[in-house]
């Protein structure tokens, strides 16, 4: 009786372990291949649980995620003949399971090195057929997206989908780099000499504009001073004429006194004029002829020198 219960306990420890090496699990996140006698027999294989016959088939593991390859620094000559040092990194993932065994017999690594080798290839080209100055502008993005569909056709040789490409850096060797900075400076010292170019072509501009304008304001101010001056002129010639009028002899005598008041009234002056000079005719002893409101005026013996004191 013992002996029965013992083959009973045996024969289900003997199932238990039969299940259990049989029956494995597939995640989400991963992707298997079942093998028999090492030749695949499923590569489509759906998470969950899922059996196998024990030591006849077996199961290999990929994951399912995204994978990243940093790579390192690479040297590249471009359309110039002159080196530049890019960083770069891929996004990648498996996407025939089956394929990438049999072209990396399940090895990541052996996978990343040809991915990163294939990448290498890309860029050498891509940048064989640019000049310094187009690499580093828009044209870089035109770079990455041509990379990623040409590499993506030799990638699916590997089982492999590359997702995104993209260039972290874009460094020179220090002798190139020398150079560039040069080209740089000098074609930033050529737009700053136009910019100048420009200013001052709109400065002499501006100041023509001005001098014009000045020129302008200074006429019409001339012109309006003249009428002004004229209609001035001719208001005093008025003014005189009805003084005039009104008492000849005074207002001739009036401006005779502001005749002698500007000629005679600066220190050191000399005037040689004649005795009998219409200049004089005040200073004489005949009396003038006197007006209402004027009385008679004399004056000392004509002298033919007259010098200011």
């Amino acid at each position: 009786m013992e002996t029965k219960r013992n083959i009973i306990i045996g024969a289900l420890l003997l199932l238990v372990a039969l299940i259990y090496s049989s029956a494995y699990t597939v995640d989400q996140r991963e992707k298997a291949i079942k093998f028999k006698f090492r030749e695949i027999v499923d590569s489509e294989i759906e998470p969950g649980l899922h059996f196998r016959w024990p030591l006849i088939e077996s199961v290999s593991k990929f994951p399912k995620r995204i994978l990243t390859l940093d790579a390192n620094t690479e040297r590249f000559l471009t359309g110039e003949k002159k080196y530049v040092l890019v960083d770069f990194f891929v996004k990648w993932e498996i996407s025939d399971v089956a394929t990438f065994y049999r072209a990396t017999s399940g090895r990541l690594q052996a996978a990343s090195s040809r991915l990163e080798d294939i990448m290498k290839d890309g860029l050498r080209n891509e940048f064989s057929r640019r000049t310094i100055e187009e690499a580093l502008s828009e044209q870089r993005d035109e770079i990455m997206q041509g990379l990623e569909v040409k590499s993506n056709e030799a990638a699916k040789q590997l089982g492999i989908n590359v997702v995104d490409v993209r260039v972290s850096k874009i460094d020179f060797p220090e002798q190139v780099s020398e150079s560039v900075f040069e080209r740089m400076r000098s074609e930033r010292m050529r737009v700053a000499q136009d910019f100048r170019a420009r200013g001052a072509e709109e400065a002499e501009i501006i100041k023509a504009g001005a001098d014009r304008q000045a020129t302008i304001i200074m006429a019409e101010a001339y012109r309006d001073s003249e009428k002004a001056r004229g209609a001035g002129d001719a208001k005093s010639a008025a003014t005189y004429a009805a003084a005039y009028q009104q008492d000849s002899d005074f207002y001739s005598f009036y401006r005779s006194l502001g005749a002698y008041r500007s000629t005679l009234g600066q220190q050191g002056d000399v005037m040689v004029l004649e005795p009998d000079s219409e200049f004089f005719r005040f200073f004489g002893n005949k009396e003038p002829k006197t007006s209402p409101g004027t009385g008679s005026l004399r004056s000392q013996k004509p002298q033919q020198e007259v010098v200011a004191q």
